[in-house]
Protein backbone atom coordinates (compact mmCIF):
# COMPACT_ATOMS: atom_id res chain seq x y z
CA UNK A 1 0.00 0.00 0.00
CA UNK A 2 1.48 2.98 -0.86
CA UNK A 3 0.22 6.78 1.11
CA UNK A 4 -1.17 9.65 -0.87
CA UNK A 5 1.82 11.82 0.45
CA UNK A 6 1.58 15.98 -0.04
CA UNK A 7 4.79 17.32 -1.93
CA UNK A 8 4.88 19.01 1.76
CA UNK A 9 3.65 16.16 4.25
CA UNK A 10 6.07 14.88 6.62
CA UNK A 11 6.33 11.37 7.07
CA UNK A 12 8.86 8.68 8.51
CA UNK A 13 10.88 5.84 7.26
CA UNK A 14 12.33 2.94 9.19
CA UNK A 15 14.33 0.80 7.74
CA UNK A 16 14.64 -2.65 9.70
CA UNK A 17 18.10 -4.10 9.47
CA UNK A 18 20.04 -7.07 10.87
CA UNK A 19 21.52 -5.09 13.60
CA UNK A 20 20.02 -2.03 14.20
CA UNK A 21 16.99 0.48 13.10
CA UNK A 22 17.98 2.99 10.45
CA UNK A 23 14.93 6.15 10.96
CA UNK A 24 14.96 9.44 8.28
CA UNK A 25 12.64 12.07 8.53
CA UNK A 26 11.34 13.54 5.45
CA UNK A 27 9.55 16.71 4.80
CA UNK A 28 7.99 15.80 0.94
CA UNK A 29 11.04 14.87 -1.09
CA UNK A 30 13.34 16.52 1.29
CA UNK A 31 15.26 14.49 3.58
CA UNK A 32 15.16 16.35 7.56
CA UNK A 33 17.19 13.99 9.46
CA UNK A 34 18.42 10.49 9.49
CA UNK A 35 19.55 8.45 12.40
CA UNK A 36 20.27 5.05 14.05
CA UNK A 37 18.91 3.44 17.17
CA UNK A 38 19.52 -0.29 18.68
CA UNK A 39 16.02 -2.62 18.46
CA UNK A 40 13.11 -1.74 20.51
CA UNK A 41 11.26 -3.80 23.21
CA UNK A 42 7.76 -4.45 21.69
CA UNK A 43 6.03 -2.68 25.27
CA UNK A 44 8.20 0.63 24.00
CA UNK A 45 6.74 0.08 20.44
CA UNK A 46 3.20 -0.42 21.93
CA UNK A 47 3.90 3.00 23.62
CA UNK A 48 5.07 5.11 20.16
CA UNK A 49 1.38 3.45 18.94
CA UNK A 50 -0.19 5.81 21.60
CA UNK A 51 1.45 8.86 20.78
CA UNK A 52 -0.87 11.39 20.05
CA UNK A 53 1.73 14.25 17.94
CA UNK A 54 4.65 13.88 16.05
CA UNK A 55 6.55 15.49 18.63
CA UNK A 56 5.75 13.10 21.21
CA UNK A 57 7.37 9.89 18.90
CA UNK A 58 10.57 11.88 17.88
CA UNK A 59 11.66 12.10 21.79
CA UNK A 60 11.01 8.43 22.11
CA UNK A 61 12.91 7.37 19.03
CA UNK A 62 15.61 10.57 18.40
CA UNK A 63 18.36 11.17 20.45
CA UNK A 64 19.23 14.60 19.78
CA UNK A 65 15.33 15.68 19.17
CA UNK A 66 14.91 19.58 19.29
CA UNK A 67 10.87 20.03 19.44
CA UNK A 68 9.68 20.96 16.31
CA UNK A 69 8.07 24.57 16.56
CA UNK A 70 4.09 23.58 15.67
CA UNK A 71 2.48 20.40 17.31
CA UNK A 72 1.78 17.99 14.35
CA UNK A 73 -0.30 15.02 13.93
CA UNK A 74 1.64 11.33 14.02
CA UNK A 75 2.57 11.07 10.27
CA UNK A 76 2.97 7.96 8.17
CA UNK A 77 5.23 5.30 8.61
CA UNK A 78 7.26 3.69 5.88
CA UNK A 79 8.99 0.43 6.65
CA UNK A 80 11.48 -1.59 4.72
CA UNK A 81 12.45 -4.59 6.83
CA UNK A 82 14.60 -8.06 6.35
CA UNK A 83 13.44 -9.11 9.79
CA UNK A 84 9.86 -10.27 9.33
CA UNK A 85 9.63 -10.69 13.31
CA UNK A 86 10.62 -7.25 13.79
CA UNK A 87 7.86 -6.05 10.61
CA UNK A 88 5.09 -7.72 12.47
CA UNK A 89 5.49 -5.74 15.86
CA UNK A 90 6.06 -2.65 14.04
CA UNK A 91 2.61 -2.84 12.25
CA UNK A 92 0.75 -2.41 15.27
CA UNK A 93 2.06 1.61 14.91
CA UNK A 94 -0.78 3.81 13.33
CA UNK A 95 -0.84 4.78 9.60
CA UNK A 96 2.09 2.18 8.84
CA UNK A 97 2.98 1.22 5.44
CA UNK A 98 5.10 -1.87 4.64
CA UNK A 99 7.05 -1.50 1.25
CA UNK A 100 7.24 -4.97 -0.22
CA UNK A 101 9.34 -5.99 -2.94
CA UNK A 102 6.08 -5.85 -5.66
CA UNK A 103 6.55 -1.71 -5.26
CA UNK A 104 10.41 -1.22 -6.18
CA UNK A 105 10.12 -0.81 -10.22
CA UNK A 106 13.26 -3.04 -11.25
CA UNK A 107 12.72 -5.32 -13.73
CA UNK A 108 13.47 -8.77 -13.57
CA UNK A 109 13.69 -9.25 -9.60
CA UNK A 110 13.61 -12.30 -8.26
CA UNK A 111 10.78 -12.90 -5.30
CA UNK A 112 13.93 -13.49 -2.48
CA UNK A 113 15.44 -10.97 -3.71
CA UNK A 114 15.94 -8.45 0.19
CA UNK A 115 14.17 -5.30 0.25
CA UNK A 116 16.75 -3.37 1.09
CA UNK A 117 18.92 -4.40 -1.67
CA UNK A 118 16.02 -3.59 -4.17
CA UNK A 119 15.64 -0.32 -2.65
CA UNK A 120 19.73 0.65 -2.16
CA UNK A 121 19.76 -0.07 -5.79
CA UNK A 122 16.50 2.15 -7.51
CA UNK A 123 17.50 4.97 -5.24
CA UNK A 124 21.35 5.06 -6.42
CA UNK A 125 19.69 4.18 -10.10
CA UNK A 126 17.51 7.14 -9.50
CA UNK A 127 19.85 9.76 -8.27
CA UNK A 128 22.87 9.07 -10.74
CA UNK A 129 21.32 7.01 -13.01
CA UNK A 130 21.58 2.90 -14.45
CA UNK A 131 23.91 0.81 -15.24
CA UNK A 132 24.30 0.72 -10.80
CA UNK A 133 26.19 -1.81 -8.78
CA UNK A 134 25.23 -1.01 -5.18
CA UNK A 135 28.05 -2.13 -2.69
CA UNK A 136 26.29 -2.84 1.08
CA UNK A 137 28.92 -2.88 3.39
CA UNK A 138 26.99 -3.57 6.19
CA UNK A 139 26.10 -6.72 8.57
CA UNK A 140 26.06 -9.10 5.33
CA UNK A 141 28.57 -7.71 2.70
CA UNK A 142 26.23 -7.33 -0.44
CA UNK A 143 26.91 -6.59 -4.15
CA UNK A 144 23.58 -5.89 -6.63
CA UNK A 145 23.54 -4.43 -9.95
CA UNK A 146 21.33 -3.14 -12.61
CA UNK A 147 21.93 -2.27 -16.09
CA UNK A 148 21.28 0.53 -18.52
CA UNK A 149 16.90 -0.66 -18.67
CA UNK A 150 17.02 -0.55 -15.05
CA UNK A 151 16.97 -4.33 -15.45
CA UNK A 152 18.39 -6.85 -12.53
CA UNK A 153 21.89 -8.19 -13.46
CA UNK A 154 21.70 -10.27 -10.12
CA UNK A 155 24.60 -9.68 -7.23
CA UNK A 156 26.27 -11.76 -4.33
CA UNK A 157 26.41 -11.70 -0.58
CA UNK A 158 29.51 -12.99 1.80
CA UNK A 159 29.51 -11.98 5.62
CA UNK A 160 30.79 -8.37 6.72
CA UNK A 161 33.28 -7.97 8.37
CA UNK A 162 32.39 -8.26 12.03
CA UNK A 163 30.14 -11.03 11.06
CA UNK A 164 34.02 -12.93 9.75
CA UNK A 165 35.53 -11.76 13.15
CA UNK A 166 32.55 -12.86 15.75
CA UNK A 167 32.13 -16.29 13.60
CA UNK A 168 36.21 -17.17 13.58
CA UNK A 169 35.53 -16.01 17.62
CA UNK A 170 32.71 -18.32 17.80
CA UNK A 171 33.06 -21.30 15.94
CA UNK A 172 36.79 -22.49 16.83
CA UNK A 173 38.13 -23.74 19.85
CA UNK A 174 41.46 -22.49 19.46
CA UNK A 175 41.24 -18.51 17.94
CA UNK A 176 40.29 -15.78 20.12
CA UNK A 177 37.08 -13.82 19.33
CA UNK A 178 38.96 -10.51 17.34
CA UNK A 179 36.90 -6.69 17.93
CA UNK A 180 36.33 -5.07 14.69
CA UNK A 181 39.25 -2.63 13.90
CA UNK A 182 38.39 0.59 14.10
CA UNK A 183 41.77 1.91 12.61
CA UNK A 184 42.12 3.39 9.32
CA UNK A 185 45.66 2.04 8.64
CA UNK A 186 45.84 -1.41 6.90
CA UNK A 187 46.72 -4.35 9.31
CA UNK A 188 50.10 -6.32 8.56
CA UNK A 189 49.17 -8.80 5.57
CA UNK A 190 51.78 -11.72 7.19
CA UNK A 191 51.20 -11.19 10.80
CA UNK A 192 53.12 -12.59 13.41
CA UNK A 193 50.47 -13.07 15.98
CA UNK A 194 47.21 -14.50 15.89
CA UNK A 195 44.72 -11.15 16.06
CA UNK A 196 46.74 -9.71 13.68
CA UNK A 197 46.74 -12.98 11.43
CA UNK A 198 42.66 -12.92 11.72
CA UNK A 199 42.98 -9.14 10.91
CA UNK A 200 44.78 -10.06 8.05
CA UNK A 201 42.74 -12.59 6.43
CA UNK A 202 39.38 -11.45 6.92
CA UNK A 203 40.24 -7.53 5.74
CA UNK A 204 43.04 -8.72 2.97
CA UNK A 205 40.30 -11.56 1.50
CA UNK A 206 37.48 -9.01 1.89
CA UNK A 207 39.05 -5.66 -0.06
CA UNK A 208 39.93 -8.53 -2.78
CA UNK A 209 36.57 -9.93 -3.13
CA UNK A 210 35.41 -5.89 -3.47
CA UNK A 211 37.78 -5.19 -6.12
CA UNK A 212 37.58 -8.62 -8.08
CA UNK A 213 33.47 -7.57 -8.01
CA UNK A 214 34.30 -3.52 -9.07
CA UNK A 215 36.37 -4.73 -11.79
CA UNK A 216 34.31 -7.61 -13.21
CA UNK A 217 31.13 -5.15 -13.02
CA UNK A 218 33.15 -2.53 -15.06
CA UNK A 219 34.05 -5.44 -17.40
CA UNK A 220 30.20 -6.08 -18.14
CA UNK A 221 29.38 -2.26 -18.20
CA UNK A 222 32.23 0.26 -18.35
CA UNK A 223 29.85 3.40 -17.63
CA UNK A 224 28.52 1.66 -15.29
CA UNK A 225 28.90 3.87 -11.57
CA UNK A 226 29.68 2.17 -8.51
CA UNK A 227 28.06 3.38 -4.81
CA UNK A 228 28.44 2.10 -1.33
CA UNK A 229 26.78 2.08 1.58
CA UNK A 230 26.64 0.32 5.30
CA UNK A 231 28.18 0.50 8.49
CA UNK A 232 31.38 -0.40 7.21
CA UNK A 233 31.81 1.54 4.55
CA UNK A 234 34.61 4.56 5.77
CA UNK A 235 36.43 1.82 7.23
CA UNK A 236 36.40 -0.30 3.66
CA UNK A 237 37.04 3.20 1.71
CA UNK A 238 39.82 3.67 4.07
CA UNK A 239 41.68 0.52 3.34
CA UNK A 240 40.41 0.76 -0.10
CA UNK A 241 42.37 3.95 -0.66
CA UNK A 242 45.64 2.44 0.40
CA UNK A 243 45.88 -0.29 -1.73
CA UNK A 244 43.50 0.16 -4.68
CA UNK A 245 43.21 4.08 -5.15
CA UNK A 246 42.05 4.21 -8.74
CA UNK A 247 39.10 2.03 -7.67
CA UNK A 248 38.31 4.06 -4.65
CA UNK A 249 38.00 7.07 -6.77
CA UNK A 250 35.06 5.96 -8.97
CA UNK A 251 32.75 5.16 -5.59
CA UNK A 252 29.83 7.52 -4.73
CA UNK A 253 29.31 7.44 -1.39
CA UNK A 254 26.10 7.60 0.21
CA UNK A 255 24.71 5.69 3.54
CA UNK A 256 20.91 6.69 2.62
CA UNK A 257 20.35 4.90 -0.56
CA UNK A 258 17.84 3.09 0.84
CA UNK A 259 15.86 6.11 2.03
CA UNK A 260 16.46 7.38 -1.39
CA UNK A 261 14.86 4.78 -2.96
CA UNK A 262 11.75 4.57 -0.67
CA UNK A 263 11.13 8.15 -1.31
CA UNK A 264 10.90 7.42 -5.07
CA UNK A 265 8.33 4.82 -4.17
CA UNK A 266 6.56 7.21 -2.03
CA UNK A 267 6.56 10.63 -4.63
CA UNK A 268 6.14 8.25 -7.52
CA UNK A 269 2.28 9.22 -7.67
Amino acid sequence: MKPQTHREEIWLALEIGNSRLHWALFVGETLYSAWDTDYLPESVIQQLAECQTLNDLLEKIFPEFKSLTNTLPLCPLLIASVVPGQTAIWQTYPNTHVITLDKVPLKGIYSTLGIDRALALWGAGKIWGFPMLVIDAGTALTFTAADANECLVGGAILPGLGLQFATLGQKTGQLPLVEMPNFPSLPPRFAINTIEAIQSGVVYTILAGIKEFIEAWLQLSPDGKIAIKGGDRSLLLNYLQALYPEITARLLVEPNLIFWGMREIVMGD
